[in-house]
């Protein structure tokens, strides 16, 4: 095995056991405690808090601050990305949510006040993730995702997801009898992806998850209609749910070869 072998391998053994295990034990400590403290910009991975009062407690107690480098992940994390470039594959849950009709959205509004709004719905839908034990994966234009891998969020991790995506409809008001604040649908689906630091050893990285389980939760999120979450097949049997009864669609996605089977929950409830 030459030495370049072997550094892939131990590195993807690293990431392994953090995926599945949760280990970088003293991180899995300290984030049970980041998650706790008050703050809305979070590292991506830990949770350590960079904002108000939260974000000096993680400083004093276990100097965690922003990236300098990357600031959605604090400087532990960064450290780790950095001294570990690469991953490994494993089963995980996705979540993707995203904003519908943004465009016509911000045709209506102010700048400022379709900012706000935006911004609202990143603070609640980020809380959610924190709360569920997801890795925030993205937070972009109009569309947060997460990923619910078992290392942190346990063996029922695409039951944490579809908890989460029940949660961010229910926090952004559908269902509720004024409607929605904003409307959002979302997709959930569970398959193998490569999770890991993507990035150069002098610049920038990155945790973030690749590959076609990533996309059909995307491709899925960007089809649900407002207030509905689409369920892939996948997700359903990993979530142990009953789908009978539910209402399935056969969906041709962008970019995906063949067709995707999806169930519907309509503002976190099954539809006939």
């Amino acid at each position: 095995m030459s030495a370049h072998t072997g550094e892939t391998a131990r590195i993807e053994e690293v990431w392994r056991k953090y995926l599945t295990t949760g280990e970088f034990v003293k991180e899995m400590r300290q984030r049970q405690i980041c998650k706790l403290l008050p703050g809305h910009r979070r590292c991506k991975s830990c949770y350590a808090p960079f904002d108000g009062v939260g974000s000096r407690i993680a400083r004093i107690i276990f100097n965690k601050r922003p990236s300098s480098l990357n600031p959605r992940i604090c400087n532990f994390c960064e450290d780790f990305a950095h001294q570990n470039l690469g991953g490994a594959e494993i089963e995980l849950t996705l979540l993707f949510a995203d904003v519908r009709g943004s465009t016509r959205l911000a045709e209506q509004m102010s700048p400022r006040e379709f900012g706000d709004l935006i911004n609202r719905f990143y603070v609640m839908a980020t809380e959610v993730l924190v709360h569920t034990d997801a890795l925030i994966d993205k937070i972009i234009g109009d569309q947060v995702s997460g990923m619910y891998v078992p290392g942190f969020a346990g063996p029922n991790h695409a039951r944490q997801a579809l908890d989460a995506a029940r949660q961010i409809l229910k926090e952004t008001g559908h269902g509720a009898a004024g409607g929605p604040w904003i409307p959002v649908g979302a997709g959930v689906h569970t398959g193998v992806a490569f999770v890991g630091a993507v990035g150069t050893r002098d610049g920038a990285s990155d945790i973030t998850v690749l590959g076609d389980a990533a996309n059909t939760a995307a491709r899925l999120s960007t089809v649900a209609r407002v207030g509905e979450i689409l369920v892939s097949e996948e997700a359903c049997r990993a979530a142990g749910l009953d789908c009978t009864g539910f209402e399935n669609r056969t969906l041709e996605l962008k970019g995906k070869s063949s067709a995707v089977s999806a169930y519907v929950l309509q503002n976190g409830r099954p539809t006939a």
